[in-house]
Order: structure tokens, then C-alpha cells, then sequence
């Protein structure tokens, strides 16, 4: 699997009722978890104080990442990502 840097940012559509909002933030987290543990999302951060997220995704390439990976999130619909594939480092020293 390929590693991907990706920046998500999620608004919420004007109209979209609390009750609807928490269902899907329910659904997300399990589904958050789901993917943690088939190794396609492998680390997931908030900035202080923003409402979006950074993470390292894995998937075979992009196009599966985007339409089976994050695809798959009961929030996707009012995510808006960047995504940007990531390649190791010589001078990476490996995991903590």
C-alpha cells in the first residue's frame, strides 16, 4: 500500500439538522476505527483550534483511496481533501 498526506476539511451544508449531524459523527468514528484496523488510516491529527483534520492514509493509489477509502466516510459528502502522495525519506528514522 502507498502512504498519502491528507488534509480534510468538512462543512457542514446550511439546513442539516444537529440530529443528522450527530448520526453521521457516530457512523464516522466507528468507521474511523474500521479503517485503522484494515491499515488504511494509520495516523490522524487535529490542528489546535481548526475544524479540519491531518492524517496518513494508506491505499493502493489515489483513485482507490479516494473513492473506496475516504469514500467510504458518512462524512465525505462535506469533506473537501487534499491529497498528497508521500514517498520515503532517506533520512527518516523510522517509527518512534
Amino acid at each position: 500500500m502507498h502512504e498519502f498526506l491528507v488534509e480534510i476539511t468538512t462543512v457542514i451544508p446550511e439546513g442539516i439538522s444537529e440530529e443528522e449531524v450527530d448520526r453521521r459523527r457516530a457512523a464516522e468514528a466507528v468507521r474511523a476505527r474500521e479503517l485503522a484496523a484494515t491499515g488504511h488510516l494509520a495516523r490522524l491529527w487535529r490542528p489546535v483550534g481548526e475544524r479540519r483534520s491531518i492524517g496518513v492514509w494508506r491505499a493502493a493509489d489515489e483513485a482507490l483511496l479516494r473513492a473506496e477509502v475516504l469514500g467510504s466516510l458518512p462524512l465525505w459528502p462535506w469533506m473537501t481533501a487534499v491529497v498528497t502522495p508521500l514517498e520515503p525519506h532517506p533520512n527518516d528514522p523510522g517509527p518512534a
